[in-house]
């Protein structure tokens, strides 16, 4: 399980926590990165992930779960296509 703050690919200048459930960080960077996060790296553990998180992305059916990081959010998780999905135009 890996927790890492990412820059919002959807641009707005804000930075969004995405949970991956995988066996280990190279494997979790690996999922990212087959998304098209390519510009995705793993340094250090700054912020590691709190047993409220693990237990979200646990019982998440992908196992990739994102939010904005704001502190005093009451967000839900969403499932990372929902960040990933283009927005607008046509």
């Amino acid at each position: 399980m890996v927790a890492i703050g990412l820059p919002d690919p959807a641009g707005g200048g804000r930075t969004v926590r995405v949970l991956v459930h995988a066996a280990n960080r190279a494997r979790a960077l690996t999922r990212l990165r087959n998304l098209g996060l390519r510009a995705v790296y793993l340094r250090g553990n700054a912020e590691p992930p709190t047993p409220d998180e693990i237990t979200a992305v646990l019982h998440h059916p992908d196992g990739l779960l994102w939010r904005t990081q704001e502190p005093r959010t009451q967000e839900l998780w969403h499932p990372i296509r929902a960040l990933l999905r283009p927005t607008g135009g046509g």
